[in-house]
């Protein structure tokens, strides 16, 4: 009989696909399910970018780029860090990817052996680990606190570096929190990895979305950190699929020959459209999108105060707000269930994201009108109280 590969073994579905499956299931016999598990805001792309990927179809610009992707775009991103961030880097050293998913796979052939680990926040997003154990590595969750915003703590950082680490994974805004690191702990956190002689990556793919703390960019810190990013958080182009990640200049040979074996090249047409992007009247479409997630983060975070329903860090970007329910549950995947099953509500359980006390947290996606967001605290609340 044939089996799978034993790294298949470690990969852990998401727990939040039995709450999306569920939630469909009772749509359709016609319930109304509220959606606030999905880390996909109901934003599609800006009609500027449909318009320029369409365009792209009828003018043939179908066929393969450069493995890196469209010089254009390359340009294209450049030039964004320097005018956003006044920040100079270089188009070589940007590398155009299959979403930003497509980057963190790149990075982790790029700089993890087999059995070497790298050092990721407990909680953090799933996938990364999955990505190391693809190249026969693996991470190691260090413990955040809550009373720390979940972010690693730099005193003991050295302390946990072993002979096999070879890294350090951090990202701002974070999902599941929405915690946003300052520059100076990156610098910080950079020196110490560079002492290890390590690498470090910072994903940024929620750059943009901030709306306490700072909106920059790890790359002002040094070149020589790895930055991901994408275009489906704050430009909303989730199913465009189509991500980039910065190296350092002494990477670009490497990360070039990955691109071309792993991805011969990202999508043609996504690229296209995603020139379109970064002209002026996108960016202030995006902008205002950003000010009406400030909105609806506004809504949730006063509504979940008025129920007493303690925020674990305080959600400085992103979309998300991470919230204990252990003072009403000991289980909170077996409470997203019963909340879906009983008021339709669906929410996204801690157990996706970490491994301590993960079974106290829930994650909250504001990705829907404040309206819908009243309404879904109205059911919560009236669930409690039963």
């Amino acid at each position: 009989m044939q089996t799978l590969a034993k790294r298949v073994e470690q990969i852990a579905p998401f727990q939040v696909m039995a709450v999306m499956e569920r939630a469909k299931q009772l749509q359709a016999v016609g319930k109304d399910v509220i959606h606030l598990e999905v880390g996909e805001p109901d934003f599609s792309a800006p009609a500027a970018v449909n318009e320029a990927g369409m365009a792209a179809i009828r003018d043939g610009k179908t066929g393969y780029t450069a493995a890196t992707g469209l010089p254009e775009l390359r340009q294209a991103i450049s030039d964004f860090y320097q005018q956003r961030y006044d920040v100079n880097v270089a188009p070589e050293r940007i590398v155009v990817t299959p979403g930003a998913s497509g980057a963190l796979l790149l990075l982790s052939s790029l700089m993890a052996e087999v059995g070497s680990e790298v050092l990721m926040p407990d909680p953090c997003y799933p996938c990364n680990r999955h990505f190391l154990l693809q190249v026969g590595a693996k991470a190691r969750m260090l413990e955040c606190l809550s009373e720390n915003n979940f972010e690693i703590d730099l005193s003991a950082l050295e302390g946990h570096w072993q002979e096999q680490t070879t890294g350090l994974w951090l990202a701002s805004p974070a999902n599941p929190t929405g915690s946003v690191l300052s520059a100076d702990y990156i610098a910080k956190a950079w020196e110490i990895v560079k002492q290890q002689g390590g690498h470090m990556l910072v994903d940024e793919i929620y750059q943009g979305l901030v709306f306490d703390g700072e909106d920059f960019t790890a790359l002002s810190v040094s070149d020589d950190i790895f930055v991901v990013n994408s275009f489906s958080k704050y430009f909303a182009m989730t199913g465009w699929r189509l991500g980039w990640i910065v190296v350092p200049q002494w990477a670009i040979e490497g990360a070039t020959k990955l691109a071309q074996n792993l991805f011969i090249s990202a999508p043609s047409i996504a690229q296209h459209a995603a020139l379109r992007a970064f002209q002026p009247d996108v960016l202030a479409e995006c902008e205002q999108r950003r000010q009406t997630l400030a909105e609806r983060r506004m809504t949730l975070v006063q509504g979940l105060e008025r129920l007493g329903l303690p925020i674990a860090s305080a959600p400085q970007g992103a979309f998300y707000v991470y919230v204990d329910v252990s003072s009403i549950t000991s289980d909170a995947m077996q409470w997203c269930l019963a909340l879906l099953q009983t008021e339709f509500v669906a929410l996204t359980p801690g157990a996706d994201f970490g491994m301590k006390d993960a079974h106290k947290y829930v994650r909250f996606a504001y990705t829907c009108d404040c309206a819908r967001i009243e309404q879904a605290l109205q059911r919560i609340e009236r669930f409690i109280q039963s």
